[in-house]
């Protein structure tokens, strides 16, 4: 059973795992240098634990205690009973959910290792926009993709505001690194994958034609907001596709696009 510990001073050091939150860039640097990420949210906190990552510590405000009494029973990590107004002073912000815990992140698997047991891949290049890393990974767990993979300048899927907008998706999907890039995506190709790119671009096939369903193996190719896929990247796939648009709309914000793709990547798994 965890200890609960009621703290008044916001400069204490055991809280410091929650300081800045706000901050990006700070947090940016700290978390993956020092092997941590924050849930945020009962729910959140409750996927994690479930998912399997150790829980480092809890930050609670008293209403909250109640809620996640069993969590709080059941690990040994020290639980800080903290009141809102000491919260908001220690993150930067208005933690609205009450509830806030800092687990330990596990080691990412290497490319090759997912795409071993996978068949339908989402691969995004220079995503670095946490909201839409965020739906990216909820949309990829809804609709049965099986791995996403990330060039090296993408965002961290473990940022908070990724994880809070996933609700937690990010750790039902598994995800690594692509450490060359574009040239990693050739391990891709080579484990039997075909690699389409969703583009706007008028010489891309509609993605209804390209029936990406009916292949055995897919990597769906996604880009940043506004720029898309490099030209580099472009060049890298095997075909480009494009979701058909009307009322003269050119293109879709990425989190919805990639929403309409991966229905119709998936819509040919067995017993769909």
């Amino acid at each position: 059973m965890a200890d609960l510990i009621v703290v008044e001073d916001p400069d204490d050091p055991r809280l410091r795992d929650y300081t800045g939150l706000t901050d990006v860039e700070l947090r940016r640097r700290r978390e993956p240098a020092e092997g941590l990420f924050i849930a945020e949210g009962e729910k959140v906190i409750r996927r994690a634990k479930d998912a399997g990552y150790e829980m480092r510590s809890m930050l609670l405000s008293a209403k909250w205690v109640d809620a996640l009494r069993d969590v709080i029973d059941e690990l040994p990590a020290p639980v800080y009973a903290v009141s809102p107004e000491l919260a908001e002073r220690v993150t930067g912000y208005h933690v609205h959910r009450g509830a806030l815990a800092s687990m330990q992140r596990k080691p990412l698997p290497a490319a090759e290792e997912l795409l071993t047991r996978a068949r339908r891949v989402v691969i995004m290049e220079s995503v670095n926009d946490h909201t839409n890393i965020g739906a990216i990974f909820r949309s990829a767990a809804a609709l049965g993709m099986d791995a996403v993979l990330l060039s090296p300048d993408c965002a961290d899927p473990l940022y908070r505001r990724s994880v809070k907008v996933s609700m937690g998706a990010v750790f039902s999907v598994p995800y690594a690194r692509i450490d060359t890039w574009p040239g990693g995506l050739e391990a891709v190709r080579e484990a039997g994958f075909r690699l389409l790119a969703l583009t706007p671009d008028e010489q891309a096939v509609s993605i209804d034609d390209a029936a990406p369903h009916r292949l055995d193996r897919v990597a769906l190719m996604l880009g940043a907001e506004g720029s898309g896929l490099t030209a580099r990247a472009l060049r890298a796939a095997d075909a480009w596709v494009r979701i058909p648009m009307a009322h003269g709309v050119d293109s879709l914000n990425v989190g919805a696009a990639a929403a309409v793709a991966f229905y119709a990547v998936a819509t040919g798994r067995p017993g769909n």
